[in-house]
């Protein structure tokens, strides 16, 4: 286990020390000590490293990652995981706004509530958010999945192309183009899979599905995956 000062070895220094783990690195596991709020903790990794965040982040933690699982005790500031390629990013507190921007692959969970935006533009991330988001999440969605355990906000899904959405409690509205979509077994298998290695005990029975309605854009049914 390496540990680091945050305060004492400066942002630059700690990004420096886990950019510098290659995929055959023995170094594999990090504790970050006294984040305290500081900006772009942990981006660019692209190494199968674990890192544990103790206490809050700024804007940007986990950006463009890939490989490495980031685990944040605490809550996270705006545009976690924002471009993020692979891996997984754990918050155990709340995440702030535009979660998972433009991701385009990976896990992201919350333990606890995400705010607005969360998932916007994502491209193939897929997020579990084990408390409720806010208003126009997963705008311009184009691939993944976003699953929300609580309710989401107002515009879910406004202008979306092939992003699904999973949500158990209510949608105050939907957005441009987004509807109610019928819940099949693969998708029933989907969220289940989601959900466990989300770590969230749910019935995946108990959500509803929603997505494109397909009007707004040129739809070719040979560019939708399993959908």
């Amino acid at each position: 286990m390496q540990t680091v000062d945050l305060q004492e070895m400066g942002l630059r220094g700690v990004n420096a020390a886990l950019h510098a783990q290659a995929d055959d690195t023995n170094q594999t596991a990090w504790t970050i000590e006294n984040a305290k709020g500081a900006h772009a903790i942990a981006c660019g990794l692209d190494a199968p490293i674990e890192v544990t965040v103790k206490g809050s982040t700024g804007y940007y933690c986990g950006g463009m990652n890939q490989q490495a699982t980031i685990k944040i005790d605490g809550s996270a500031g705006p545009g976690t995981g924002e471009n993020m390629m692979s891996g997984k990013i754990v918050i155990e507190g709340d995440a702030s706004q535009y979660l998972g921007a433009t991701a385009h692959g990976g896990l992201i969970v919350v333990k606890g509530n995400a705010s607005s935006r969360c998932g916007i533009s994502m491209k193939g991330v897929n997020i579990v958010v084990q408390g409720n988001i806010g208003h126009m999440s997963a705008f311009m969605g184009q691939s993944g999945n976003l699953v929300v355990c609580g309710d989401a906000g107002d515009a879910l899904g406004d202008s979306c192309y092939e992003a699904r959405f999973f949500v158990r409690g209510s949608v105050k509205s939907l957005g441009a183009d987004c509807e109610k979509k019928e819940m099949r077994d693969e998708h029933l298998t989907l969220l289940q899979g989601l959900l466990d290695e989300a770590g969230i005990d749910a019935d995946p029975k108990d959500f509803t599905r929603y997505g494109s309605a397909r009007n707004l854009y040129n739809f070719d049914v040979d560019n939708a995956a399993d959908y």
